[in-house]
């Protein structure tokens, strides 16, 4: 009796997932946030000892920034400072824990409570002398000008322009501190958003080709998008907020930036991580603003790798990077 077989089904492909790594895809970083938890101090030495040696200080800032928050809930870097007082990359990393745990009071404390100012002077005397230890590192400049929008009323214009020129000085091009003075002077915080966006606008016109630093300006949007979101919670939908993202300025804008950063750009270097939260910015904005083959080519780029933020904002950030993945026939 013969047997019959049975047909063989083609295997159904598997559903795209985002990958939300926090750390992009840097496995050194990845190693060292753990032996941060585990109390370990000696792998975050060697990793910072050979990141940003020269001119690398896009990964530096990442790195430091990332292992900042890893740092803030325990007292590893307290303890490596301790053991070796006089390397400066503890003294670096832990002024910027030092900021991280502060945001962190103020977010425990909820908007509109006032923070203990001495908390906050603390904090600015750790970024101050991690200054002094690293003189050459923007990092610690970065962490000031983060800071600064935690005192009531903000900082003297004059100073917190000096910690800008210090930063300006040592990395002209910062984009991790361009967002934190561009945050500083949105009007969640001790601007509008007029101000906000003449120093995106301004930063992103004297940015050089290749620079990351003309997505700002649409950092600037998800940033007036938050605010008026969040002041429209549970009064109904925000009038005209459908042409947000779609307004002729806003594409303007949108192109202006691909055309800057993405347009010299050798199209077979890969993705660092350091580049990944940025280009998330420039492919939500895309995404919304409707300009396909700009949303196609960074998402592609891209990739698996998504960001929280800016996703987190419109809506399920998985949900919206796989939904546009697949509605633009990404591969």
């Amino acid at each position: 009796m013969a047997v019959r077989r049975r047909s063989a089904r083609p295997a159904r492909p598997e559903r795209f997932v985002p990958d939300f790594d926090p750390d992009f895809g840097d496995r050194a970083l990845t190693e060292a946030r753990h032996d941060i938890v585990i109390g370990r101090w000696q792998g975050v030495r060697n990793l910072l000892a050979g990141t940003g040696t020269g001119t690398d200080w896009a990964r530096r800032t990442h790195r430091l920034r990332l292992l900042s928050h890893a740092a803030a809930g325990s007292s590893t870097v307290e303890t490596w400072r301790a053991a070796e007082p006089g390397n400066p990359d503890a003294a670096v990393l832990r002024a910027a824990t030092e900021v991280v745990r502060v945001f962190d009071a103020a977010i425990a404390a909820g908007r509109g409570a006032a923070l203990e100012r001495g908390r906050i002077d603390a904090a600015v005397d750790a970024c101050r002398s991690a200054a002094e230890a690293a003189p050459a590192d923007p990092m610690p400049w970065v962490s000031l000008l983060s800071v600064a929008r935690l005192y009531e009323g903000g900082v003297p214009r004059r100073e917190l322009r000096h910690w800008f020129d210090e930063l300006r000085r040592r990395d002209p091009y910062n984009t991790e501190g361009h967002i934190q003075v561009l945050r500083y002077w949105s009007a969640r915080w001790h601007g509008t958003h007029g101000s906000m966006y003449d120093f995106a606008r301004d930063a992103a016109g004297v940015a050089p080709p290749g620079s990351p630093l003309p997505v700002l300006v649409q950092v600037a949007r998800v940033e007036e998008y938050r605010y008026i979101a969040d002041g429209a919670l549970g009064r109904g939908p925000v009038r005209g907020f459908d042409q947000h993202w779609k307004h002729e300025l806003a594409v303007t804008e949108l192109r202006r930036t691909h055309a800057r950063w993405i347009g010299d750009r050798d199209p077979l270097r890969p993705v660092a991580p350091e580049e990944v939260a940025d280009l998330n910015f420039l492919a939500h904005a895309a995404c919304y603003a409707g300009q396909v083959d700009i949303a196609r080519e960074v998402l592609t780029l891209l990739g698996p790798r998504a960001a929280w933020v800016p996703w987190a904002y419109t809506g399920d950030p998985e949900d919206q990077f796989t939904r546009f993945r697949e509605g633009l026939g990404v591969e």
